[in-house]
């Protein structure tokens, strides 16, 4: 039996590879801009849903008059503001390029809330939610276990296109599936009928106001191309791929792991 080859002339020049990649990636660290002209594929089972009034919310927003329900908690995660890693402030001044200036959070900066919500309180599933919602087989685990969360959504403002994950449920219902899988428009609200919640990092990458009107479509991640969407968070499709990826590596490596992962 012959010796597995490599492309590395000894242990010593994969290892100078190995920590030029770690530098790469201690460098996305910091938030960079990204302006991706195509997606990965050209076409989607999705339409556009379009003149969406949006509005802008974040992890441990407060209640006031036209928002009621503080951000502390999520419709599916009880601990959000703690899981996020604290408070996303909104304040320009108060942000490093699209993540909040005192921390770098630890799930995807760029989110979303829509009105609908598949559980019901207490567990289970919504009957409807099987019928209505387009990838509820592919995605259904187990009775009481959401399949929106963290689902992708491309949302439009002239000619920028952002990608953010799906949440939370809002603005102000949680049951209007109509208008989220169906034709339907946004149900009038305090917030001038706003059909669309986005996060600070979706708002100032698309150069929003704090309500403007957006566009917005589902998308299946292979249409997501990469951007800043895709380098921060546990619950991040990317990062988890990527995480997947460097751990397979390391294991066809393991005699040079202590010069990947340190």
């Amino acid at each position: 039996m012959g010796i597995a080859q490599t492309p590395y002339q000894s242990s010593s020049d994969f290892t100078k590879y190995a920590m030029k990649l770690r530098e790469s990636a201690l460098l996305q660290v910091e938030p960079q801009v990204f302006v991706p002209t195509t997606s990965r594929i050209t076409t989607s089972r999705f339409t556009w849903k379009r003149n969406i009034v949006t509005t802008t919310f974040w992890v441990g927003e407060l209640p006031t008059p036209n928002n009621p329900v503080p951000n502390t908690k999520s419709s599916w995660d009880i601990n959000w503001k703690a899981n996020f890693g604290g408070y996303d402030n909104p304040d320009r001044f108060a942000r490093r390029g699209f993540l909040p200036a005192s921390f770098t959070p630890r799930q995807n900066p760029f989110y979303i809330a829509l009105p609908y919500n598949d559980i019901v309180r207490g567990g289970g599933h919504k009957p409807e939610a099987s019928r209505v919602v387009p990838w509820f087989r592919q995605a259904f685990v187990k009775s009481g276990q959401t399949v929106l969360k963290g689902r992708w959504i491309a949302i439009r403002k002239g000619p920028r296109v952002c990608y953010a994950q799906w949440e939370d449920c809002g603005p102000f219902r949680t049951d209007h599936w109509q208008y989220v899988f169906g034709n339907a428009r946004p149900l009038p609200n305090l917030n001038k009928g706003a059909g669309l919640d986005v996060s600070p990092a979706v708002r100032d990458f698309l150069g929003m106001k704090d309500t403007d009107v957006t566009d917005w479509r589902f998308v299946d991640f292979k249409e997501v191309p990469r951007g800043p969407w895709a380098l921060h968070g546990d619950n991040n499709t990317f990062v988890i791929q990527d995480r997947k990826a460097r751990g397979q590596y390391v294991e066809l490596h393991p005699t040079w792991r202590n010069a990947i992962v340190r």
